[in-house]
């Protein structure tokens, strides 16, 4: 018997939601990883009108109609807040889902997939890399607006869709545990990089500690604040609709812009092997801050701020744990193309927070000046 998986018959399980028009074609699009993204087209009237379907992931997100009931009251929210402040194309600065036949905002398939449906954001592209400071700052803006318009989200909290994904503490504790258990005998070879991380142990409850004693608060956050999570507008390059919902949930505006300087601020590769040729870019930060802080400044509160270029740290130093532990314990988790790959991304990011700290002053004289 063969193993293959069967094509997704698309025009059905489209058929599943209230679209009009008559279904004209279907293909995969996009560069995501995680789940299966496709891009439909209807005609309406002589008019083809693009949908994105996607199938949640639900081996990664262990409870995609909780993700759902998420994104569901994000997305109208920020709907609601758009068309109050009479935003200019309000409808293409935030995502829109096309309810099920059922009412619901997804539809199960009878293999017990989850699917939805997102009206297609047109005349604006996503960008795998950030390539100059405008890009950045625009990125930085659009996150930051996120954040802003979901500060006051009605309903109480949103369901963690995975828990302690930030928890930097935790990712320290599964990297001890995993140096502990050795189950690869790699732990000798890679000495100089768990004493580098020891060193650094205070760091990774320092956010949290603040959140716990009141000092910063818990709000809406994306989590995942790539450039390739931000549509650029085709015609002026504005960061015009935040993408990728399903990380959204409780946590602190830090962890946004701390992931934004890890992602946005490196000189090379997140697996550069040569570790010379990574550093902190004080052009692209410089962006960030000038970006978040036009759209964010107004609601974060003085420690958040002084904190900004900590976070870019913290961010940098959680991701580089994360990839050592999944090299102790046998590259189970991230995918790899390479042998030692997971070790060139925890040196590469080590690198990058050793560029953080020597230019730590400089980056908190940027944030003083905004």
């Amino acid at each position: 018997m063969s193993n293959a998986r069967q094509p997704i018959d698309l025009k059905r399980i489209a058929g599943a939601f209230g679209l009009l028009g008559s279904f004209e074609s279907g293909a995969p699009y996009g560069s995501g990883h995680i789940n299966d993204t496709f891009a439909l087209v209807y005609d309406q009237g002589g008019r083809p009108v693009r949908y994105i379907l996607q199938r949640v992931n639900e081996n990664v997100f262990k409870n995609g109609e909780a993700l759902m009931e998420n994104i569901r009251r994000v997305t109208a929210h920020q709907h609601a807040k758009l068309a109050a402040s009479g935003a200019s194309e309000a409808s293409r600065r935030a995502l829109s889902l096309v309810p099920a036949a059922d009412g619901r905002c997804f539809h199960r398939d009878p293999e017990g997939g989850l699917w939805r449906v997102y009206i297609f954001v047109e005349r604006a592209t996503g960008h795998d890399r950030i390539e100059t400071t405008a890009q950045a700052e625009a990125a930085a803006k659009a996150f930051g607006e996120f954040q802003k318009l979901l500060v006051d989200l009605p309903g109480g909290p949103l369901h963690e869709t995975i828990p302690q994904f930030h928890d930097t503490a935790s990712r320290f504790r599964a990297l001890l545990q995993a140096v502990e258990a050795d189950v690869c005998n790699r732990a000798a070879g890679v000495k100089s990089e768990i004493d580098f991380a020891l060193a650094r142990q205070a760091d990774a409850d320092r956010l949290l500690a603040l959140q716990r004693a009141g000092e910063i608060p818990t709000v809406v956050t994306h989590n995942d604040t790539k450039l390739n999570n931000v549509l650029l507008d085709d015609a002026t390059g504005e960061g015009i609709c935040v993408i990728d919902l399903d990380t959204v949930m409780p946590g602190l505006a830090l962890y946004d812009f701390g992931d934004m300087v890890r992602t946005a601020t490196n000189s090379a590769p997140e697996d550069e092997p040569d570790v010379t040729k990574v550093h902190m870019r004080m052009p692209m930060f410089e962006a960030l801050v000038r970006g978040y802080l036009a759209s964010a400044g107004g609601f974060l509160n003085a420690t958040e701020k002084e904190l900004l270029p900590f976070s870019g740290k913290l961010l940098t130093f959680e991701c580089a744990i994360r990839f050592l532990t999944d090299y102790l314990q046998g590259d189970v988790y991230f995918k790899t193309r390479r042998p030692g790959q997971n070790l060139d991304r925890c040196r590469s990011h080590f690198k990058l927070v050793e560029s953080i700290e020597e230019q730590h002053e400089a980056m908190l004289e940027v944030v003083r000046r905004w």
